[in-house]
């Protein structure tokens, strides 16, 4: 059976051929989840499948969880958006930040909020990621963002429709410029000059414009980007007034004039990295504990015992003490080392909060509850949260269903919504579930 064609009710698979792509060899495996009631005889379902993989996918997969993937160029919208989100990063790792950087920061981060609330989730690219959609349209989930966060942004969201295409290609191209310089002047990087030399460059460029009325009105923020006494004490919030000021300017330059501006930027990105990071010193090294740990479980989500944590399938003790030792391993860790660092939390329960729970699971879960019951909308909006808390966190504490964001649809939350006591211990007899196979 290919992949692409339908698949029938199979009870066991054989693999043929050699895949290498992470998407259709989970497609793969999918086909042998689908299920055969009364395949042995009444009320005898099937449990499980058997693959005979005749063509080494496993074994390529076990070194390689995340297949092969084909390099695809960034689109300029794109490049903004992450470098905003790097700035972000940036100014919250500064041992001292000033208050106006921090405002900077949190400016940047609500654009980038407003952009993913601004997304079409009717769209095909975005509801591919939709279950991140969602979590990020929180705003909360913006604050303190784990290197596994960021890495989830730029991977997942950042290439979604998020940015203003109204805007002239130039004017992007403008705000990726002095997006750049500042994160360039953040890390005291060698591209800085060279990044100070192209913008400066702009403003003379722009000064030759100055007869018309919209360069004329910002004509004191030219001459500061034509002065070379401007450059030598200039700081990020002052390059970003530059870049509010003259993004809708640049497009008057004539042409001929402005394409050398623009050339070679991934050279500059990369120049940076290299001079100014030890990235050989060890990744390790760049990383808090939690934020290694979440990289190696979100990397290893294919790993059997985290998959079975993922779809709510109960994990044995041998199977938790094999996981124990695959993380501990994998991270160059130890067990004192992770309750340091991590707390109590369960390692089943800590694996749960960073990959989640399966939404198909998850609405499995709740489905007869919903048919069975006569709900109001107050209710059924009351599930839908439960469902997303659940699909993004993994595990409930019930003590958080008389507070936000439970409180929602009212005050008293859980209480308030559900008159009925029954239906009050059905949902919390699910969550118990739910929390109980986490390990």
């Amino acid at each position: 059976m290919d992949t692409g064609v339908d698949a029938p009710r199979v009870v066991n698979l054989v693999f043929f051929k050699p895949v290498k792509s992470y998407a259709k060899y989970w497609q793969m495996i999918g086909r042998g989840t689908r299920l055969r009631p009364d395949l042995f005889g009444p009320g005898q379902d099937k449990e499980c499948f058997l693959i005979f993989d005749f063509c080494g996918n496993f074994e390529f997969f076990d070194e390689f969880p995340d297949g092969i993937k084909t390099s695809v160029s960034k689109t300029l919208s794109q490049k903004v958006f992450e470098t905003k989100l790097h700035i972000v990063t940036t100014i919250r790792d500064l041992e001292v930040a000033t208050p106006e950087n921090d405002a900077l920061a949190v400016n940047y981060v609500n654009q980038l909020h407003d952009a993913i609330c601004g997304l079409d989730e009717t769209r095909f690219e975005v509801r591919k990621s939709l279950r991140l959609v969602k979590a990020y349209k929180d705003r909360g989930r913006w604050q303190n963002l784990s290197v596994g966060d960021i890495n989830d942004i730029c991977s997942q969201l950042s290439h979604l429709p998020v940015y203003n295409h109204g805007d002239d290609e130039l004017a992007k191209r403008f705000d990726l410029l002095t997006l750049r310089l500042q994160l360039a002047l953040l890390n005291k990087a060698k591209a800085t000059e060279s990044l100070v030399q192209q913008v400066h460059e702009i403003g003379v460029h722009l000064y030759k414009k100055r007869n018309i009325p919209t360069v004329a009105e910002k004509i004191v923020t030219v001459n500061h980007v034509r002065d070379h006494e401007f450059w030598k004490t200039v700081d990020i919030n002052q390059v970003e007034h530059i870049r509010t000021e003259l993004r809708e300017l640049v497009k008057f330059i004539n042409k001929e004039d402005i394409k050398p501006v623009y050339t070679d930027f991934e050279d500059v990105v990369l120049e940076d990295k290299v001079e100014e990071k030890d990235i050989m010193s060890g990744y390790a090294n760049l990383q808090t504990y939690k934020d290694r740990v979440e990289t190696f479980i979100r990397k290893n989500k294919s790993h059997l015992v985290v998959s079975k944590l993922h779809k709510n399938i109960p994990i044995t003790q041998k199977e938790l003490e094999l996981l124990e030792m695959f993380l501990y391993n994998g991270t160059n860790s130890t067990k004192d080392e992770y309750h340091s660092k991590i707390g109590d939390m369960p390692l089943g329960s800590f694996i749960r909060s960073v990959v989640g729970l399966d939404i198909e699971v998850v609405n499995r879960l709740f489905a007869d509850f919903i048919n069975n019951e006569n709900l109001n909308p107050t209710q059924i909006t009351f599930i839908k949260i439960l469902i997303n808390y659940l699909n993004v966190n993994g595990t409930l504490d019930k003590s958080l269903l008389v507070k936000p964001p439970f409180n929602e649809a009212h005050d008293a939350g859980i209480i308030g919504v559900f008159n009925d006591e029954g239906d009050i211990r059905k949902i919390i007899s699910i969550i118990d579930t739910v929390n109980d196979n986490a390990g």
